[in-house]
């Protein structure tokens, strides 16, 4: 199937394993009625505009989704479920054996080619972003509809507000320029709070300190349907070039924005956004969770029962 260019598209970054969670925390219940994340980033995805969703998921778990979301979403939105495996992979290339985890974010949204036609937004699926942030990426798309038209977006959140008190995330540290362009975008690993600032593990083993103003970028992207041509073509320069690591390596979108950025091929505009990201990395991140959207209930920012009481 092959979607309608006036449809506004989200894909939703669902086939992760979840290592340091211990499962797949995107599945995990949060809501009183058994609501995922993907829940309530879908709900205010349409508030927001957008009526055509992307679910990328395992294979395993492709009918599971399907029963799971079809029937709340079947008569509110167009409904694709894309299957990230080991071994999709471009002619030439065959799966290493020793590989066992997804080739990334790159690869997941790579799967949703066939689905995508226009300029579409990217999430994760175990992130809370709240409905502001989507307004913003609808608002850029959809004035951003030439498939030519070279200009991103990327929602940009403080980073000591992401950090989790159970222990270390990786985050994308963004370089903001004065004019609220992204100059570039590095990703760091073991990222914790430390008293009043946040520090990273760098490759020599060392704690280093990172900005107290640093923006992180949660991987909520506003990207044109034109990126997904070059995500395709880089992929085989990828496996290429990483075939001493290639049982490791993973294939992120945050690096591909950065190349293209390097390359002066793309722009990418950066919002911030002022709403309470909250997420899960560690599974003792889970009852704040839970806490988090009770308390968005209790606000009247949703309803109790998601589904059956909206739209």
């Amino acid at each position: 199937m092959t979607t309608d260019r006036k449809q506004l598209s989200l894909v939703v970054l669902a086939a992760g394993i979840g290592s340091r969670f211990g499962g797949l925390k995107q599945a995990e219940p949060v809501g009183p009625n058994g609501e995922l994340i993907i829940d309530y980033s879908i709900y205010d995805a349409l508030e927001a505009g957008f009526d055509h969703v992307v679910l990328v998921v395992q294979e395993k778990l492709r009918d599971a989704f399907a029963e799971r979301f079809d029937p709340p979403l079947a008569s509110r939105c167009a409904v694709n479920y894309a299957v990230q495996r080991l071994d999709d992979l471009p002619e030439g290339f065959e799966l290493p054996p020793g590989r066992e985890k997804p080739w990334g974010t790159g690869q997941a949204v790579l799967v949703c080619q066939e689905y995508i036609s226009g300029p579409f937004a990217v999430i994760n699926g175990d992130d809370f972003y709240g409905r502001t942030s989507y307004a913003l990426l609808a608002k850029h798309l959809k004035s951003s509809e030439a498939p030519s038209d070279l200009s991103a977006m990327v929602i940009g959140f403080d980073l000591q507000s992401t950090l989790s008190t159970h222990g270390t995330v990786s985050r994308g540290i963004c370089r903001v320029g004065a004019d609220g362009w992204l100059e570039g975008i590095q990703e760091r690993k073991r990222v914790k709070r430390l008293g009043d600032t946040a520090v990273y593990l760098d490759e020599q083993k060392r704690w280093q300190a990172l900005p107290a103003d640093a923006v992180a970028s949660m991987n909520m992207w506003g990207l044109p349907g034109s990126f997904m041509t070059r995500i395709a073509a880089r992929f085989p320069e990828f496996l290429g070039a990483r075939q001493q690591d290639i049982e490791t390596a993973e294939y992120l979108l945050p690096e591909l924005v950065g190349q293209a950025l390097q390359e002066q091929v793309l722009r990418v505009k950066v919002r911030n956004s002022d709403e309470a990201w909250f997420g899960m990395t560690h599974r003792e991140d889970l009852e704040a969770v839970r806490s988090a959207i009770r308390s968005l209930i209790e606000a009247g920012h949703y309803p109790a029962d998601l589904w059956s009481l909206s739209g």
